[in-house]
């Protein structure tokens, strides 16, 4: 199976109907009154719902338009996206408002920025996507409710002639660092992504995918949606918030189902360490879980140990476990772990890393264990260390921003030329003629052909001189108690320096307990491990460290959130230069708010 034989990701779909008939390509599965229930969606009855769906948009002129999709993670989505696909429209995958507790200030600012035509939602939600779309003076979107029965004329659809350049989708970006950007993805970068996806796990037509990442995410996407088309097999299904509810509806799924290939963020696999009960597992095989792909960045080696302890006496083996690395805007797998051995960790000398260079470690001095995200395929991908100031390529062993290229990677953000010009055309000096990269704003190191995620290049924190990776602290303050949960670590200048911020949730059973004793442990953790001053520790609520959907610590946002005094702490200690800072923040966004509007001129 090649990307040669395909013009675009709809010609496949449609050769997959073609040759699959009657078999499975989903099967959802939903939590009712009378346990779980399993809803199938074969492929012929995909194609005839995408041509349904796809003669409307047709009908309308939507063919080259962008068509916003609202569902919750299921049958209808798949259908719609499909449709999309075959009308040669252009997808724009969003989280449902509802289904996410938020209301449609994100979504609104898809639709203006992606100029959407349509709509595409559940009969269920169409009352108030329309009220909104009103509201927001979108008078020229239409809604459209799909499940309601047949919405075009099968009969009348047609053949868009698509070819690998033509936009298959906007995949807006969760924003861990920025406001979320619609990465263009063409139908050419699908085929060649999923293709690498293939290669890099070893997949085959033969392989069970599942899995329970939201549909609007480019994992669940690209990862369980997409890739089982790819190989023409069959992909079981469950919602975020069933996986959320009970981890072990996902460990279930995968033994009940026989899945071969299966993944999430690194979160995923500790929630399951910590909530999966011995009784839960009662008859629960996980021996057919080959590639359980974790594309957190960066993996945790302690995460990838204890999920294999916890989980080997029913089944999982170490060498299933697949550290990978991607992104949105290159459709989404760049590396992946080389499969049959377990994941490769790396002991490193923390001071070293800070200066940049990858040593040690050395004996008695501060250490940090780095899981390798794999290797690229050269067919696939190129992948060099970069310099971010100088643009010089960096030797192995050295640590410096990850840029990459390859027929996966988009073409840049929708309608954002300079910001295009800048990430996706960068050129590395002296070597310019060789083309433009990617810069992926990841600070990583190559040693040999393994790639080591090593933090953000936006988030490091630079006191004193030093260069402080978030991840670091954020991961040594979780272990030092139980009661410390999910953290958020970053930097803010007050009185001509850097200061370290250090927000750290307390889970619900210690709330009450001594705060004050914990804060100063954090406080003296920091100073020993660190050696920087950790004047500034807020513990808080379960819930209030922000995350991406792909449960990454959105710490830009958390330090936008301090600043602005929106940060409510169980207990905290601050510096006086930062409590002043925060402040003064708070007394100057008030005062703008307080502001009367300026007269019309004229």
């Amino acid at each position: 199976m090649t990307v040669a034989e395909f013009g675009s990701f709809a010609e496949l779909v449609l050769t997959r109907s073609d040759e699959r008939g009657d078999a499975d390509a989903f099967v959802f599965l939903s939590e009712g009154a009378r346990g779980t229930q399993a809803e199938h969606l074969p492929y012929a009855e995909l194609d005839r719902a995408a041509r349904d769906v796809a003669s409307w948009l047709q009908e309308r002129r939507l063919q080259g338009r962008q068509v916003l999709l609202l569902y919750p993670s299921g049958p209808e989505f798949v259908k719609a996206f499909i449709g999309c696909l075959y009308a040669g429209a252009v997808a724009v995958p969003a989280p449902l408002p509802s289904e996410q507790g938020q209301h449609f200030r994100r979504v609104s600012g898809i639709v203006r920025d992606a100029r959407v035509g349509a709509v595409l939602t559940l009969a269920e939600h169409a009352p108030e996507v329309e009220a909104w779309l009103a509201a927001e003076d979108f008078g020229d979107v239409v809604c459209l409710p799909t499940d309601a029965g047949p919405v075009g004329d099968v009969a009348a659809w047609r053949d868009p002639q698509l070819g690998p350049e033509h936009l298959a989708f906007l995949q807006y970006t969760s924003g861990s660092t920025n406001a979320p950007k619609g990465v263009m993805v063409s139908h050419g970068n699908l085929l060649a992504n999923e293709a690498a996806i293939a290669r890099a796990t070893h997949n085959t037509p033969d392989t069970v995918i599942g899995g329970w990442l939201p549909f609007y995410h480019d994992m669940g996407l690209i990862g369980h949606v997409l890739q089982p088309l790819w190989l023409g097999t069959r992909s079981v299904l469950m919602s975020p918030a069933s996986f959320l509810r009970k981890p072990a509806r996902w460990l279930q799924m995968i033994s009940e189902y026989g899945v071969n290939g299966s993944g999430g963020p690194n979160f995923a696999y500790d929630l399951c360490v910590r909530r999966v009960t011995d009784a839960q597992l009662e008859g629960v095989d996980l021996s057919s879980w080959r590639t359980a792909c974790n594309g957190a960045e960066p993996v945790r080696a302690e995460t990838l140990k204890d999920f294999a302890e916890r989980f080997g006496p029913y089944g999982f083996r170490p060498e299933a476990l697949f550290p990978c690395y991607g992104m949105a805007e290159t459709t989404l797998l760049v590396t992946g772990a080389r499969k049959g051995r377990p994941a490769l960790l790396r002991e490193a000398d923390a001071a070293g890393l800070e200066r940049g260079a990858l040593t040690g470690p050395y004996l008695g001095e501060p250490r940090r264990t780095l899981v390798s995200s794999g290797v690229a395929d050269g067919e696939d991908f190129e992948v060099r260390v970069v310099d971010p100031d100088s643009r010089i390529e960096q030797p192995g062993g050295l640590v410096g921003e990850i840029w990459v290229r390859g027929a996966s990677v988009a073409s840049g953000y929708w309608e954002r030329p300079e910001v295009n010009a800048e990430v996706f055309g960068a050129r590395i000096l002296g070597q310019e003629e060789l083309g433009a990269w990617l810069r992926t704003g990841d600070l990583g190191v190559l040693e040999g052909a393994e790639l080591f995620v090593t933090g953000r290049l936006k988030e490091m924190v630079l006191i004193n001189g030093r260069n402080i990776y978030p991840y670091d602290v954020e991961s040594a303050v979780r272990s030092l108690d139980p009661a410390l949960g999910a953290g958020a670590v970053f930097g803010v200048d007050a009185e001509d320096q850097e200061h370290l911020v250090v927000i750290h949730e307390v889970r619900a059973a210690a709330a009450g307990s001594d705060l004050r004793t914990l804060t100063t442990s954090v406080q003296r953790l920091i100073g020993q491990e660190f050696s920087v001053p950790a004047g500034n520790v807020l513990l808080v609520r379960p819930g209030t460290v922000r995350r991406t959907t792909s449960g990454k610590i959105q710490r830009t946002l958390m330090r936008r959130l301090f600043l602005g005094g929106g940060v409510t702490a169980l207990h905290s200690v601050l510096d006086p230069g930062v409590r002043d800072l925060v402040e003064s923040t708070v007394d100057t966004a008030r005062a703008a708010d307080a502001a009367p509007a300026p007269a019309p001129v004229g």
